[in-house]
């Protein structure tokens, strides 16, 4: 007789991370570049409000500089919030 063959582990599907991780500094600076041209029109602490003269809609941005920003938070700002497709958001970051 032959010893049960060993059973493989099931292959973990992995899920792709589109985007990354981001300092608050950095992401802040994607929305200051072109084409999106933020600028702040209101600031109370960590807290700005944002807006580009672009046509692109109004952003509230509440972290300080040195927060690590999740991928998922990232893709909501610039895909849900500023309004880019994922493909636009990941050229510019």
């Amino acid at each position: 007789m032959e010893p049960p063959a060993a059973e493989e582990p099931p292959e973990e599907k992995a899920k792709p991370v589109e985007f990354p991780s981001l300092k608050a500094e950095k992401l802040l600076g994607v929305l200051h570049r072109q084409p999106l041209a933020y600028r702040e029109v209101r600031v109370k602490g960590s807290h700005r409000t944002m807006a580009s003269p672009n046509g692109y809609p109004p952003v509230g941005f509440w972290f300080h500089k040195r927060d690590t920003i999740p991928p998922r938070l990232v893709e909501e700002i610039l895909v849900k919030d500023v309004g880019l497709t994922k493909e636009e958001a990941r050229g510019l970051i």
